[in-house]
């Protein structure tokens, strides 16, 4: 089904009906990610969306960091952000945004509230607000603070500006219903010190206001017409409301919610992969084992299978988990449709070639893809030293067997047809050879004996190659919850997720491979040379996915 032909999704219809009825002239979106870590799978639904609703409609679509929290933000977040939207394809309108570039305009609008009596500094601590706060069930209580007056507010939070309290000591609080049905609502804090540097305003400020101040604020400073976000923002809809209401905002803004990508086999908590991270069970945020976009786009994961992906799974307002399988669905059918393809033996076994001249080269054509004929061919070495794989050859075995058996023949993709005519090992037993006979005339036909191979099987030069590492990734999770219940997740790590190939061999042309560029590994799956290790001479390609979903077989189901 084309996008042309498939159903709006309800946030189309909702932006179809504003236009209509003159409720707003322009599209202005945003994604509005906080710096305290990567980007990960999740985070490509609503940047597919919220881009993808803006270009839809002729608006823009702003990305501005989130950034209220310096204990947690980094620059290194900032740039990876950046850096991964638009390695999605999307560009945002008029430069990246910071709600720290709002913190004069934030803090005057604080001031607002308190001379509107809507705001006072509050000294309970951490411990005692908690217990003042209530429950679900049970109505907070007021805090012996909230009645200062005016003038008392505006000085004590004045002190908190300038460093004159210590951390914890004081907050500002919103004061709006302590016995409010939403807790969100009970004297939300708005404004908290910290004292420790900005990543963008340096140590300008010594408070700092929460997110759920800052974010509504900072879209209506930006003119966003429509604020997406997703379901576990539902409850704090109405606080982001009646700040708006309460607040001399330029804009009005509305939020509108629709469900987050729960996907199995997945953890996508920032605070959980960042433990991983710290605690080395993966190597950095971009470890292609990582569902962070950074780890996805080293694999070799294209940004057209993450839009498609994201398309496939739609947007609905319903809680759901999407299969893991789909994902890899849309990664193996865009590498299908547009990966060169190239041949690499993973686990080489020595093949001599008896008949063929000792020191001649024959220069082979092969297709670089079975159906794009705008991918070049490429030039593969024949000589008489060919590697193939060890679990190419068997000296016995039955009908069902499609490979080289010894006395039995089998064509050399793309090459000729052999014959297996005497077995080398050494003194452990092992095979460490085989020697062979090549029938020239055999290129693109059979024998002419009628005699017809039993299968097709890859090889490379043993003289024209490149020595390489190769890295077998898996599902980094064996559980397809394995952060569900309280459980915890580093117990479902998946003890095959990675296994290393050394001594590898590739066909000589993907000494050119460039870092990212997917490659089908005809018979074995698709990889990518790694932009991260390997050098020149010895190249490093990682696994992106096989060539069929053996996943749910090797896990009984």
């Amino acid at each position: 089904m084309t996008s042309e032909s498939k159903p709006a999704h309800f946030l189309q219809n909702i932006i179809r009906e504003d236009l209509a009825e003159g409720r707003v002239s322009q599209v202005v979106t945003r994604f509005p990610p906080e710096p305290n870590g990567y980007l990960h799978i999740g985070h490509a639904k609503s940047i597919c969306l919220n881009f993808g609703l803006a270009g839809e409609f002729g608006g823009r679509c702003n990305l501005r960091f989130d950034d209220t929290n310096p204990a947690k933000e980094e620059e290194e977040y900032v740039a990876a952000i950046q850096r991964d939207v638009s390695w999605l394809g999307f560009e945002w309108a008029d430069g990246a945004k910071y709600t720290s570039d709002y913190f004069d305009q934030l803090y005057e609008w604080a001031l607002y509230l308190i001379r509107e009596g809507k705001a006072y500094v509050c000294h309970l601590n951490p411990e005692q607000a908690r217990e003042y706060r209530g429950t679900l069930t049970e109505p907070g209580r007021n805090s012996p603070y909230r009645e200062r007056s005016v003038e008392e507010n505006l000085a004590l939070f004045e002190q908190m500006k300038n460093g004159e309290m210590q951390e914890g000591e004081c907050s500002l609080r919103a004061k709006i219903d302590m016995a409010a049905p939403n807790i969100n609502l009970r004297d939300p804090v708005i404004y908290r010190i910290k004292k420790m540097a900005h990543h963008q305003t340096g140590d300008k400020w010594c408070v700092y206001p929460s997110y759920d101040f800052a974010h509504g604020q900072s879209d209506a400073i930006e003119g966003i017409s429509h604020s997406i976000c997703t379901l576990e923002f539902e409850d704090h809809k109405p606080l982001y409301d009646w700040f708006i209401d309460n607040l001399p905002v330029p804009t009005r803004p509305r939020q509108y919610e629709f469900a987050r990508l729960n996907l199995n086999y997945t953890v996508v908590s920032k605070r959980k992969l960042k433990q991983l991270v710290d605690e080395k069970h993966v190597d950095g945020w971009d470890d292609p084992r990582m569902p962070t976009l950074s780890g996805l786009r080293r694999r070799g994961v294209t940004p057209a299978a993450i839009r498609s992906f994201c398309e496939m799974i739609g947007v609905t307002r319903s809680d759901s988990v999407v299969d893991v399988g789909m994902l890899e669905y849309c990664i193996r059918d865009d590498l299908d449709k547009n990966a060169p393809r190239a041949m690499c033996v993973m686990d080489p076994l020595k093949v001599t070639l008896t008949n063929y001249p000792e020191g001649q080269k024959e220069m082979l054509s092969a297709p670089g893809h079975p159906v794009r004929e705008d991918l070049p061919a490429r030039e593969l070495p024949f000589t008489r030293t060919l590697y193939i794989e060890k679990e190419d050859f068997r000296e016995e075995a039955n009908k069902k067997y499609k490979r080289l058996v010894l006395g039995k023949k089998v064509r050399l993709r793309n090459a000729y047809v052999i014959q297996a005519d005497e077995v080398i090992k050494d003194e452990a037993g092992e095979i460490v050879e085989l020697l062979c006979s090549v029938d020239l005339d055999t290129r693109g036909k059979d024998p002419a004996d009628g005699v017809k191979p039993k299968g097709v099987i890859h090889w490379v030069s043993a003289d024209h190659n490149v020595d390489c590492e190769v890295r077998l990734y898996d599902r980094l999770f064996n559980d397809p919850a394995p952060d569900a219940g309280g459980k915890n997740f580093l117990d479902y790590v998946n003890p095959q997720n990675l296994k290393v190939l050394s001594g590898c061999k590739a066909e000589i042309g993907l000494a050119r491979a460039e870092p990212e560029q997917g490659y089908q590994f005809e018979r074995n799956g698709y990889f990518c040379r790694d932009s991260k290790y390997g050098t020149a001479d010895k190249p490093v390609f990682n696994r992106t996915i096989g060539l069929r979903d053996s996943w749910a077989k090797e896990q009984g189901n």
